[in-house]
């Protein structure tokens, strides 16, 4: 295996890392609104995400200077044809760290409501716009024969990109269901494994209509494996949660993204963003990579600081596995 495709499956690992995570601290942004009932609702939800949410971005920092690094090409073309959606991401992810951060910076009601409501939204959008963005580049855009984009905005809202934007909205806010279910007690909880039901019905029945045009379209043996084990996961996810194993099923919806995930890159290789125009003007992992000695670089560093970043964040988790409740919120800090 040449250095190219080590790194293309090391960027699908990055993106996959990245969408496993930051799919359920999303989930749970996006639940603020749909699950909880009060201010001190909120407050719980946004505790179960508060230490590790600006963890999980490295994930996407990562991938995106990893990219930037091995798939010069790819980089370039993708930040210059989707600049607007991604630029709404961005934006996003801005101010959605800003709300964690100042939302009880003062104790005015609307002070708090109204990032409360960025939260909300700022989890919302980038949920849809990721499956947009990732819904194109497997299908195909109109690249031509310099390797640039020559669509339009408009061009990559698609059917297709857009049955993927709803795929992972779904999809992220049922994984942050099962994991607000897994992280906390009381009514709160139950309430929770509720919601997640009736999300992952909807997920299930949007994702798999998603997956078989996916594999129809441009799949082949090795990613129809990964269809049946995106499909079976989510399943086995819907029955762990009807059965209260909340830990099962937040690993089995976890199963879901990264097969689902895997689904798409497994779809999309040698390509990393086809042309729609024409099969010969598609970026690949050959004409889209950096020289052979810049890889080679960055593997050396890759196998040293990737496993550092792992322990890091493994131990985050574990020193903040507890689960929370209503009442180990302090009543002046619901407000």
């Amino acid at each position: 295996m040449e250095l190219h495709d080590v790194w293309f499956v090391l960027i699908a690992v990055l993106w996959t890392g990245y969408f496993f995570l930051e799919g359920f601290d999303f989930g749970v942004g996006i639940l603020t609104k749909l699950l909880a009932r009060d201010r001190l609702e909120k407050r719980v939800l946004i505790n179960t995400i508060g230490p590790v949410w600006d963890g999980n971005e490295v994930w996407l920092l990562t991938a995106g200077g990893a990219t930037f690094a091995a798939f010069p090409e790819w980089y370039a073309t993708l930040f210059s044809g989707f600049y607007l959606p991604l630029l709404v991401i961005l934006v996003c992810l801005i101010v959605r760290g800003v709300a964690f951060e100042y939302r009880a910076k003062r104790p005015e009601e609307n002070w708090q409501r109204n990032w409360e409501t960025a939260i909300f939204w700022t989890s919302l959008i980038p949920a849809f716009l990721w499956g947009v963005a990732f819904g194109n580049i497997v299908r195909g855009v109109k690249i031509d024969q310099h390797f640039e984009y020559v669509g339009t905005l408009w061009d990559l809202f698609n059917p297709y990109a857009l049955l993927g934007g709803l795929v992972t909205l779904t999809l992220f806010t049922f994984h942050g269901a099962v994991f607000t279910a897994l992280k906390t007690v009381g009514d709160i909880r139950v309430r929770a494994r509720g919601l997640a039901t009736k999300v992952g019905l909807l997920t299930a029945v949007l994702a798999l209509v998603f997956l078989l045009w996916t594999q129809v379209d441009s799949g082949d043996g090795k990613s129809l494996v990964a269809v049946v084990v995106a499909v079976a996961a989510l399943v086995g996810a819907l029955g762990a949660n009807l059965r209260g194993r909340e830990g099962w099923a937040f690993a089995l919806s976890g199963v879901t993204i990264v097969a689902a995930v895997a689904m798409l890159f497994l779809s999309l290789f040698p390509d990393v963003m086809p042309s729609s125009l024409n099969g010969e003007w598609s970026l690949t992992v050959t004409n889209a990579s950096s020289s052979p000695y810049t890889l080679k670089i960055m593997t050396w560093l890759a196998g040293i600081a990737t496993p550092l970043v792992l322990l890091y964040q493994g131990w985050t988790y574990w020193v903040f596995r507890k689960r929370i409740g209503t009442q180990h919120i302090a009543t002046e800090a619901a407000h």
